[in-house]
């Protein structure tokens, strides 16, 4: 049942000048179970009615069929209602226990294509702690919109193309073997990257070498094709590595390279409308109406940029996928580029343009400073999540040392700390990793939800592990109740995930629920054999399928020991 269609029933023939959909709009969620379960502000009727708030809403309560509720009451300017909690509790864990993991689906997207543009590492370089946003937001964003039936596209679009090339054939040349690449090759291939760059300020004359050797590359040359696709494939291997700790995989692997002979078509598009002008010998489009700089096409020396490559990919992946929306997850940075990008598609006659979506998000910081590949202050990824795995062994050892695979847990919870930290922070907001704050079961961490989570399976094996029907359940415990709301609320979160694409909205809402039924286990004794073990098993039950499917969508494990 869909309370808040309940409550705006109850409310219509009392509030004949509003819309249904106006007071659906206006009802809101009190802070506390004892200011009652959803209400009605009329603050905003005080001017058209002409009378105070406060006793609107003891006129409205009058009005209404409180029938369906357990009471409705005026508080100050509110109207409150207070659901009939017998009722509400057998609706909601039946409607978890019937659903399990598919609670909170919904057919929203009607299988609509979503490519998301993620991750997308430099070649020859190593995922870094910065790459981890791009990497967890856009796989979350993927869980999220598969669970409301959109068919999500993971897209890395490897930096695998551009003059870094030339400067890393012109490094691997002058220091590099075959042997020391071979033997470890992004590690090695970074050093050669970071020493051209120390060196290349005192030696000019190398900045030239390695422009001509892009350039050997962009005519094809065959040492230059054959050094760059050895970088690549290399590359490649190391990342995929990372990316199988991390349990994400991707639909396509096309990076900046691919585009190469798609560029052309942009060019011509442009020519055809006329959109290209001519400014300081390269060739922009105007984008003066949209308070946008001009877009620069082609350099002074006819070489094209990356929006013409980011244009020819925007328009492949809509003849590819006929997408309903197109997601970018790239850093707050580049929110320019994408409005440009889309102001370009507009000129260009594209009306799909506005099914772009760029989903910025801020920076990670260690030590307050921002994390830099040219410098070498790089935090590599890797190393991040050897070190969470280990704190996590630590604290299992400590807490459960009898248990069985450890190894495993261990796994799941470090590198599921890692994500869940990165996830719970709003993609918009930067912030400072810490990862002995990451990695701790207590406070606002994955494994404080993932350990709630693994309680409750404790309770359930405790139990025998029974079938629990998915029938009326009576639960008439006070102390459950925030609990079941919570469990109710998860649906409509996922949505707002959805629309906001903001993992953390459920991420926050993984650890308002393992909080309350944390609070709920600690004051209620689950086990008692009487009239209303069956259901208080049934809220357990319930708490840990919707536990384990929030932590799912986050791309987070739920451990059923820890």
């Amino acid at each position: 049942m869909d309370y808040k269609q309940l409550v705006a029933a109850a409310l219509a023939p009392a509030l004949p000048d509003l819309t249904q959909e106006a007071i659906l709009d206006k009802i809101e969620q009190p802070k506390t179970s004892k200011q009652g379960d959803l209400a009605f502000p009329t603050f905003t009727l005080a001017k058209t009615l002409h009378k105070a708030p406060q006793m609107i809403a003891s006129d409205i309560v009058e009005k209404v069929d409180g029938s369906d509720f357990e009471k409705v009451v005026a508080m100050g300017p509110y109207v409150n209602f207070f659901f009939k909690k017998d009722a509400f509790a057998a609706d909601i864990l039946n409607q978890v226990l019937s659903n399990g993991g598919h609670f909170g689906d919904a057919k929203l997207g009607e299988a609509g294509q979503v490519p998301i543009d993620m991750s997308s590492p430099n070649i020859a370089k190593p995922i870094s702690m910065g790459h981890l946003r791009s990497t967890v937001i856009g796989n979350s964003l993927a869980n999220i919109l598969s669970k409301l039936d959109y068919q999500p596209v993971k897209i890395n679009h490897l930096g695998d193309w551009g003059t870094q090339f030339g400067k890393l054939i012109t490094a691997y040349k002058m220091w590099g073997s075959e042997a020391e690449v071979k033997a470890d090759p992004i590690n090695n291939l970074l050093k050669y990257y970071v020493r051209f760059h120390k060196e290349d300020v005192d030696h000019p004359e190398m900045d030239d070498e390695a422009r001509e050797w892009f350039k050997k590359l962009e005519n094809g040359d065959e040492e230059a094709t054959h050094l760059w696709s050895w970088f690549r494939s290399e590359s490649l291997k190391a990342f995929k590595k990372i990316y199988q700790r991390l349990d994400i995989d991707f639909d396509s692997f096309k990076g900046e390279a691919f585009y190469n002979d798609k560029m052309q078509e942009v060019v011509d598009i442009l020519e055809d409308k006329h959109l290209l002008q001519e400014s300081q010998g390269a060739e922009v489009v105007d984008l003066s109406k949209y308070d946008l700089n001009p877009a620069l096409i082609k350099k002074s020396d006819g070489a094209t940029l990356y929006i013409t490559r980011d244009l020819a990919a925007a328009i492949y992946r809509k003849r590819t996928y006929d997408f309903v929306q197109s997601l970018y997850v790239v850093g707050n940075e580049q929110t320019n580029h994408f409005k440009q990008l889309k102001a370009v598609l507009t000129e260009m006659g594209f009306d799909w343009a506005d099914q772009i979506h760029h989903i910025p998000f801020g920076l990670i910081t260690s030590g307050g400073k921002k994390l830099s590949t040219r410098s070498g202050r790089v935090i590599l990824l890797d190393k991040v999540l050897d070190d969470a795995v280990a704190l996590a062994h630590e604290q299992i050892e400590a807490k459960n040392p009898d248990l069985p695979n450890k190894d495993e847990v261990a796994d799941a919870v470090g590198i599921g700390a890692v994500v869940f930290h990165d996830l719970k922070n709003e993609r918009m907001n930067s912030f400072d990793f810490n990862l002995e704050e990451v990695v701790r079961f207590e406070g606002e961490t994955g494994p404080y939800v993932q350990y709630a989570h693994a309680r409750a399976e404790s309770i359930l094996r405790k139990a025998g592990s029974p079938e629990i029907a998915a029938t009326e359940q009576t639960l008439s415990d006070p102390a459950a109740w925030d609990t079941l709301k919570l469990l109710s609320e998860f649906p409509a979160t996922v949505v707002r995930a959805s629309t906001e694409y903001e993992p953390s909205v459920i991420a926050k809402y993984a650890i308002h629920l393992a909080k309350a039924y944390n609070k709920y286990y600690a004051n209620t004794k689950i086990l008692v054999e009487d009239d209303e073990l069956n259901a208080r098993l049934a809220l357990v039950k319930s708490v840990s399928i919707v536990l384990k499917e929030a932590l799912r969508l986050l791309g987070v494990k739920a451990p059923n020991e820890m």
